[in-house]
């Protein structure tokens, strides 16, 4: 199984529940790679410095999380040279017109000057950081289906013209689990690139501002608690929160109340509660960052391994000359 997260912005609850936690569970039952996606964020506007500390901070989160270096195999994907490598052997491969088609581009490129080529070309490196490793699947949201059907058309496409070289990855649809919203605009997926900042909950966020915000949630006038997300979007999404932080069902705990207050004083209770554990390791493990750049150079030598003969199986199928 491989997934990559890039390092940019904060881990969110959203980012928890509806991917990191099934990453947790999944290293158990996976031959599992997990990579900083640090190349993909060279596509946009960034500074140099805080990239660096943001990639080092994200593999520090995924730690703290409970992702296990002695299960899983944790890396940077600049750390890797066959990632960027295999990435030109697949554009190399892919049509102008694939690319065009994808929806990331136009939504990420709309109204902006100067976009980056990168931006345009980058579901190419994706699909080399998913061939790389032999994947069988990869975890996918609606956002990321068509990155991986490139993926699976370039794989088809390249063993049929140079012969068997990649393994076709298959798509693994996330399990059903909460669909957290915004907490001020509850119609809307919670998101750290959309939104207000009082609208989204940071994993590693301060308990005392979780506790504001959720508070200050949006809900309705009509004062009733019951789970009904198309007419009670806000009330809907404080029981989602309770929910899965106390390992019940939204129905069940909604019978708890007859007044907002109490569901939201209980439920920003459940949610610091639920991440304090989290919050201590990553407070332990920022005190030793060397440790966690010791986790990346491990990892990074871990995946080499397995993305070193892929690679030579592509590079002689394409008609490279062997060094």
């Amino acid at each position: 199984m491989f997934s990559g997260i890039q390092p940019t912005g904060a881990l969110q609850l959203g980012n928890y529940f509806g991917a990191v936690r099934f990453w947790v569970a999944d290293q158990h039952r996976s031959d599992a790679f997990f990579c900083v996606v640090d190349l993909h964020a060279l596509t946009q506007e960034h500074d140099p410095a805080e990239l660096r500390a943001a990639t080092l901070r994200k593999a520090q989160e995924l730690l703290a999380c409970g992702l296990d270096p002695e299960i899983c195999t944790l890396f940077v994907q600049s750390h890797v040279p066959a990632h960027p490598e295999l990435s030109w052997l697949v554009e190399c491969t892919a049509s102008f017109g694939e690319l065009r088609r994808m929806t990331q581009f136009k939504d990420k490129s709309d109204g902006q000057e100067g976009v980056r080529v990168g931006l345009f070309t980058y579901p190419c490196l994706m699909a080399a950081d998913i061939l790389l490793y032999d994947t069988d699947r990869v975890p996918v949201g609606d956002d990321q289906r068509q990155h991986l059907e490139l993926a699976r058309d370039v794989a088809i496409r390249w063993n049929h013209r140079y012969g068997q070289t990649f393994k076709v990855p298959e798509a693994a649809i996330p399990k059903v689990g909460a669909r957290i919203m915004d907490l001020q605009e509850p119609t809307a997926k919670m998101s750290k690139s959309r939104g207000t900042p009082q609208g989204r909950i940071d994993v590693f966020e301060d308990p005392a501002s979780i506790t504001r915000k959720i508070k200050r949630a949006v809900t309705d006038a009509e004062g009733e608690v019951r789970y009904d997300p198309p007419a009670k979007p806000g009330v809907s999404n404080l029981l989602e929160l309770l929910a899965i932080t106390t390992d019940s069902t939204p129905q069940a705990v909604a019978e708890r109340y007859t007044q907002y207050g109490p569901l939201k004083a209980d439920t920003a209770e459940a949610v610091t509660e639920f991440l304090r554990p989290i919050q201590g390791r990553y407070e332990a493990l920022g005190a030793d960052p060397g440790a966690v750049r010791e986790v990346l150079a491990k990892g990074a030598a871990k995946a080499a391994v397995v993305a070193g003969p892929v690679l030579d199986r592509a590079r002689r199928a394409i008609g490279l000359l062997e060094r």
